[in-house]
Formats: structure tokens, C-alpha cells, sequence
């Protein structure tokens, strides 16, 4: 496949994904956008390939970049985040600091967990709705997150964002507990 042939096909996947994430029709869209709805279904069919200033256009209408648009990652992306990566806010000679320790763009409902996995122990979990985020940090141990089947190593200190549209699974498969605190963002429903 060519890189023109990527570029469309991963315009037309996102665009389409996007659009469902918002809520918007064809209609909808292509009003917020300034464009027709025609070339919204020529783009989302991957049979054309917009200029750059429609892709903009479309881009702004659904409030995500322009590099998000085009993103050709297949599969459910998941971002690790190493400890000597998280940001640092402000600290205080005393100690007093927060951490932004990993953050995502989504809307919705959000929920806080603490888990513990014993060595050898683990959680499946099937697709939650498209739109839902996963973020999490692990304060001990080494967790294996596993997303659409692919197993991603988190050790303790780093922290994940992921798509939980997919099959997704956390696993211990070390010899020492794991510990982590995790948010569960959710789209409303519509």
C-alpha cells in the first residue's frame, strides 16, 4: 500500500470513528465544518483525498488536531508513560508536589479504582463503548496490560492511556503484587 493509499484509508477510519465519538451526522458535520456532506462521504469511503485546508476544516469541526485526524496507527493505541516522563506541576522545599502522571482527551462519566494483583492473577474485561478511556499508574509490582491481544509491560512508577473499545485484560505475571490506581473515563450516552 502507498502512502497516499495509508494516508486516505487511516483519513477515512478516523474521520468515520470521530464522527460517531461526537455524535454527528453526515448533516451535522459537514455544517460545523463548512464542507459538503458529500465530501464527508467521499472522504469516509477513503475515495478521495481533501486538501489540507478541508482536512483543517474538519479537524477544528470535531475539536481534534489535525495529526489526530490523519493518524495512521492500526489498532487500539496504547501510551506508555515511563516515571521520569510524568510532569512534574510544583513542589515545595517541605515535599508537597503534584504529578500529572498521564491524561487523555475524553468526555463523560469518569470513574477511580485501586487495584491489587497477587502474583499469578488477572482481570479480563470485553470492549466498554467506543469513546472510553483507560488511564492508569502502578505504585508497585509490574503489570502486564494486554489490549486487542498485545501484552504492554507497565512497571511500577509508569502509568498507560488506552482505547478500552477492545478486548483488554490486566495481568500479574511477575513473582510480587502489583498495585495501581486506575480511571475509567466514559462517554455519555446518546
Amino acid at each position: 500500500m502507498s502512502d497516499l493509499d495509508q494516508l486516505t484509508q487511516s483519513l477515512a477510519r478516523n474521520l468515520k470513528r470521530w464522527r460517531s465519538e461526537r455524535g454527528f451526522t453526515l448533516d451535522a458535520l459537514a455544517a460545523r465544518a463548512g464542507v459538503s456532506r458529500g465530501m464527508i462521504i467521499q472522504i469516509e469511503q477513503a475515495r478521495t483525498n481533501p486538501s489540507v485546508g478541508t482536512t483543517v476544516k474538519i479537524a477544528d469541526a470535531l475539536g481534534v488536531s489535525i495529526a489526530t485526524l490523519l493518524d495512521h496507527e492500526q489498532g487500539p493505541q496504547v501510551r506508555i508513560v515511563p516515571e521520569s516522563q510524568a510532569v512534574r506541576m510544583w513542589s515545595t522545599p517541605a515535599g508537597s508536589r503534584t504529578t500529572l502522571l498521564v491524561g487523555g482527551e475524553a468526555r463523560g462519566p469518569v470513574e477511580l479504582w485501586s487495584w491489587t494483583l497477587e502474583p499469578g492473577e488477572g482481570n479480563a474485561s470485553d470492549p466498554h463503548p467506543p469513546g472510553t478511556v483507560e488511564l492508569l499508574h502502578v505504585t508497585a509490582g509490574e503489570l502486564t496490560l494486554v489490549v486487542d491481544g498485545a501484552p504492554h509491560p507497565v512497571p511500577a512508577g509508569a502509568s498507560a492511556a488506552f482505547e478500552a473499545n477492545v478486548p483488554h485484560a490486566y495481568r500479574n505475571d511477575g513473582p510480587d503484587p502489583v498495585e495501581l490506581i486506575m480511571s475509567v473515563s466514559i462517554p455519555p450516552g446518546r
